[in-house]
């Protein structure tokens, strides 16, 4: 089987930003079918009834794909990281963290272009890491730091339009409304 080129790719304008402002977790399995845009892979509307969890994000958090491909196997997938910081220690946010530790959620990562991803589209994320740290100098972060990975067939895929553009349901309760 031939694997043909069909696209060359010119110099872009310096014009992005690199960082993420929110991520947002959904249970795995509630997406549905999945409709894409028939040019791309990019994701326009999913039938199931999701519904996301928010957290913003401020600095030192970030999305990172590695292509992992083996011409000896045949094979190629992309390893997903999503690395977040969240401040402040509470009980609210232990009780949810715990939650997620154990869970395989579909993770939205918003970049600070605007742009929307979604990571563990088939598989879900896992979180593989992270810590609960008090710092130790008054400038140190008290808080949280997360890793989850996927790991997929084809890189994180866009969302035309964001969460709110394919039909995904944003809870408004907050760890700190509790």
């Amino acid at each position: 089987m031939a694997c043909l080129l069909n696209k060359g790719r010119t110099e872009p304008c310096k014009d992005s930003v690199g960082g993420i402002q929110a991520v947002y977790f959904i249970d795995y399995g509630t997406l549905g079918d999945i409709t894409y845009d028939t040019s791309s892979d990019a994701i326009t509307d999913f039938a199931g009834t999701p519904t996301a969890y928010k957290y913003i994000v401020k600095g030192n958090s970030s999305l990172e794909q590695t292509i992992t491909a083996s011409r000896e196997n045949g094979t190629t997938f992309y390893d997903q990281i999503v690395n977040l910081t969240l401040k402040k220690l509470s009980q609210q946010s232990h009780d949810e963290l715990a939650l997620l530790a154990v869970a395989r959620p579909h993770v939205v990562v918003e970049d600070n272009n605007g742009n929307a991803f979604i990571v563990g589209l088939e598989w879900g994320a896992d979180c593989n890491g992270g810590t609960v740290v008090t710092g130790a100098a008054m400038g140190d972060l008290s808080g949280y730091t997360l890793t989850l990975q996927g790991m997929e067939k084809k890189p994180a895929n866009f969302l035309i339009g964001g969460v709110s553009g394919v039909g995904i349901s944003v809870s408004a309760t907050n760890i700190d409304d509790i």
